[in-house]
Parts: C-alpha cells; structure tokens; sequence
C-alpha cells in the first residue's frame, strides 16, 4: 500500500491488513443520518462487534477534520456518532470534506473509494442508491451505481433502497456491466422486504463461491464491483406490499414539501420512520446486522496474503 495515500488507520485495522487478515468496510452515514443518538452509536458498535465474532476486523470509514479514517477507535465512533453537521459525501464531494478541514460520513461510493485505496476487498451496508422513481423527469440517479462499475469491492447490502426504482436500478446496473448476486434466494430482495417481485439475476448460496466468483473476474481483468444482495431476516421483514403503500405516502409529502437532491432519501427514511411506527428502524437495524454477518463470511473466505 502507497504511504503516500491519504488515509489515517485506526491500530487494528493497520494490523490486520499488514497480515492479511479479514477485515470489512462499513460506511457512515448510516450513523449520521440514518437513526439519532444514541441509538446510532448502538447500532455500530453491535455492528462492528458482529463482524469480530465473524472472524474479521471492522472499518467504519469517515472524514473527521478532513482526514479519511479508515477504521475508527471508539472515541472517535461516539464523536462521530454525536455529530449534527457532517457532510455527506460521495465521490464528488469526498475530497472536498478532506481539502476543507470538514467532518463528513462517507456513502456507498465513497465507503467504497477509500476501501479500495485501502485495500479492503468486502463492505457490508443496508441498502445501495439507485434510480430513483421519476427519474425520467428528475435525472436522480446515485453515484452508487457508477461506483459499482469502476471500484473492485463487494457490496453486501440488503438490495437497493426501496423507495427507489427498483427495475430501473437493476437495469442500469446490468448496462455498466455490474454483477449483482442473491444470496440463497431465487428472488431480488427490496431493503424492508424479502422479495421484490423480480427474479435475481444470479444466485450464489456459499461465501467461498462469491469469493471464487471475484477470482474468476480477476483473473479476466474485469474492473468494477460486485453487488451481493442479502434478503432481510424472515421474522424481521415488512411485506412489500405493505411497504408500497408507506412509500408511495412518504413520497407524496416529499413532493408536496418541495424536497429534493440529497434531501430525499433521509426525508423519506424519517417519514416511513413514522409512518411505521418505528418498525422501519427496526428492521433496518436488522438487516445491517445481517448483512455484517455474511460480509464477515465472505471477507474471511479469501485466502489470507
């Protein structure tokens, strides 16, 4: 790894990759908008925990006063987690929070960006970006998809938001040439739900054969990542059809409030937030932990350096 690089190791992580142990990116936004405090500090520390007793060791990634941390001690975790003003970033806006001395939670294309630079093969989140619904008129795509295309790391998530444009989103991602592999399921889960009502491109049932899947594109010098779609546990899922009709609600306040950019997806995840009646987080909480669980899997999967 170029020392070069502008990247700032927590103790552990630093160790592990020198021995070519395990070890699984996490992003943070999830942590700075996705749920308050201390909930969210909760969540990822039993996150974190999970992909210990995985085998693996955690990197949660951020920019704090403009250094891009790659695994963060657990001071940093709660400064983090108490944070009100963090930007968040992409791949636009990454190197911004770094030039401008900011504090910034990184998304899935710029959780990704830095664990390729660090060089960490497997990240685990909830849900992707995508196509969101209206696009057609909005342009609102995320950054997510493109990231896919060009950065080498597998995504374990839970499929992509479903409050974006699922068929779309699965479209965009075949045309950039992106693998996208069901965990032990014949269909693509939607986030909250086990299922989407579309069948799943590819279906892999075991860790070592997503890790030989990598090996295979490897071995052809095929850029790009991998998206490992990991349905939520059965006894914490929201039905999908209930879930459209929370969603389709939140959105019309969203359009009728005027919200738009990067405002949506945290708008709508604090609507459906109430909406459900807490459920929502609930589940959330569950599928990232789940997700930890198998990205753990496959992280320790990969023969060791």
């Amino acid at each position: 790894m170029a020392s070069a690089l502008p990247l700032t190791f927590s103790p552990d992580v630093r160790r592990a990759l020198d021995a070519g142990q395990p070890v699984v990116a996490l992003e943070s936004t999830i942590i700075t908008h996705g749920m308050p405090w201390p909930g969210n500090l909760e969540m990822a520390l039993a996150v974190e925990a999970i992909i210990r007793d995985g085998g693996a060791v955690p990197a949660t990634i951020a920019v704090l006063d403009g250094k891009l941390h790659i695994g963060l001690e657990e001071d940093r975790l709660t400064h983090l987690a108490k944070t009100s003003d963090a930007l968040k970033v992409s791949r636009a806006d990454l190197p911004f929070a770094m030039a401008t001395g900011r504090t910034g939670a990184t998304t899935v294309a710029a959780t990704m960006i830095a664990a390729e630079r660090a060089g960490i093969r497997v990240f685990a989140t909830g849900g992707i970006g995508g196509v969101h619904r209206g696009a057609e008129e909005s342009f609102d795509i995320s950054a997510d998809l493109d990231e896919l295309a060009r950065t080498k790391v597998i995504v374990v998530c839970a499929g992509a938001k479903a409050i974006l444009d699922i068929p779309k989103t699965l479209e965009v991602l075949e045309s950039k040439g992106v693998p996208v592999v069901t965990f032990a399921s014949d269909t693509l889960p939607a986030f909250w739900s086990r299922e989407s009502g579309i069948s799943t491109p590819l279906r892999l049932d075991d860790p070592a054969q997503i890790v030989g899947f990598q090996h295979a594109r490897d071995s052809l010098g095929i850029d790009g990542g991998m998206l490992v779609a990991n349905p939520v546990p059965q006894d914490h899922e929201i039905p999908r059809e209930e879930m459209e009709r929370h969603i389709s609600e939140a959105l019309q306040q969203a359009e009728a409030q005027g919200i738009k950019g990067k405002d949506v997806t945290p708008f709508l995840l604090a609507n459906i937030f109430e909406i459900t009646g807490g459920r929502s987080l609930e589940t959330n909480i569950a599928l990232v932990k789940n997700n930890a669980v198998l990205a753990a899997r496959i992280a320790s999967a990969f023969p060791s350096n």
